[in-house]
């Protein structure tokens, strides 16, 4: 396989997934609708977004991003489980997000806040979550439609923000600063087409490097969730074993771990670097690549791009996606369907 032949390439994309996420920054044009109205409520005093797969990554980012950027008042959690915690209660706001709206996760946990009495809030495109919402009368935001979830992050983000938005909890200042970064974002996406020659092309090059590997993304608990994000991208668009972890934490663990592995084992180190981080991190990851140079292969050392936290996580994403994408290319598989995932869905009503 040929990155740099184009025709090579839409043979290997027949549902034209590079397409979709070189266009991420149009998603940021995405309106969201509220459809019934949030009424009085009680007082908010924690929030819990429940969702599975690629329909939980906005909510993991937000996480982060509202915490640090906008100091949010109440506590957020991301839930995947068919329950959600205990403490759920009246004044809990919970935000079911499945993107097909039939994850049977998703749909228990909508139960158990009802059960629970809690402030219950829908996100998805359509299926049973949306049937829910309508004949419960339950506040909505109705997604437009993508071939697959993980690649709806920047849409996800507007509808959680819409939502955090009606009930309070952040002014109009989030939404502002995603839909302001959309020029820098899609500028950043263009240097990734597969018009842009491997030479140039740090998604190709990437791809390139991890073929016949298994991937180790790192980063700061900063950017956890963009590991994470990088995580599920391999493992769905290449079908290709990946691993992550954050730092500080792996000095305490797994950085032992790498001293018995001889330096040719068949894996590609990957540092996600960020002049956000705390000085300390930057320190840590470059001894680390020091102490442990000759125990594994060198790290590739990708500093991400962008004028804010928000921009840096959407474009890391997008690098993630591409790369893997391209990947997928190398692989001989077709980066779009997961098969082996709907046929799992399948036996599991059975």
């Amino acid at each position: 396989m040929n990155l740099d032949n184009i025709d090579q390439i839409k043979q290997a994309d027949p549902e034209q997934a590079l397409t979709v996420i070189s266009n991420s920054a149009d998603q940021l044009s995405f309106q969201p609708e509220l459809h019934h109205e949030t009424g009085e409520h009680g007082e908010v005093r924690n929030i819990i977004i429940s969702g599975m797969g690629g329909s939980c990554l906005a909510g993991l980012i937000c996480q982060t991003w509202l915490d640090h950027d906008y100091q949010l008042s109440v506590p957020l959690e991301v839930s995947r489980d068919y329950q959600l915690p205990a403490y759920t209660d009246s004044h809990s706001l919970v935000i079911c997000v499945s993107v097909s709206g039939n994850t049977e996760e998703t749909i228990s946990s909508l139960t158990d806040a009802q059960n629970k009495g809690a402030m219950t809030t829908v996100i998805t495109s359509g299926g049973k979550l949306l049937e829910l919402a309508i004949a419960q009368h339950l506040p909505y935001i109705r997604l437009d439609k993508i071939s697959q979830p993980r690649y709806g992050v920047p849409m996800h983000l507007l509808a959680i923000t819409g939502i955090l938005e009606a009930y309070q909890l952040i002014d109009h200042q989030p939404v502002t600063q995603l839909v302001s970064s959309a020029e820098g974002i899609r500028q950043f996406a263009q240097s990734l087409f597969p018009e842009v020659t491997t030479e140039h092309n740090q998604a190709k090059k990437l791809a390139l490097d991890c073929a016949g590997k298994t991937p180790l993304v790192y980063t700061s608990h900063f950017f956890s969730p963009l590991a994470y994000k990088w995580k599920t991208s391999f493992n769905e668009n290449a079908k290709n074993i990946i691993w992550c972890n954050e730092f500080p934490e792996f000095n305490h663990n797994e950085f032992i771990g790498w001293t018995s592995h001889p330096i040719d084992k068949p894996f590609c180190v990957i540092n996600l670097r960020s002049n956000l981080d705390n000085p300390r991190i930057n320190r840590r990851l470059d001894l680390t690549d020091r102490l442990l140079s000759g125990f594994r292969p060198q790290a590739h050392n990708l500093v991400l791009v962008g004028q804010s936290y928000i921009e840096q996580v959407i474009n890391g994403a997008i690098l993630g996606d591409m790369a893997s994408i391209y990947l997928a290319f190398l692989n001989g598989v077709d980066p779009t369907p997961v098969a082996l995932v709907e046929k799992f869905k399948q036996e599991l009503v059975k």
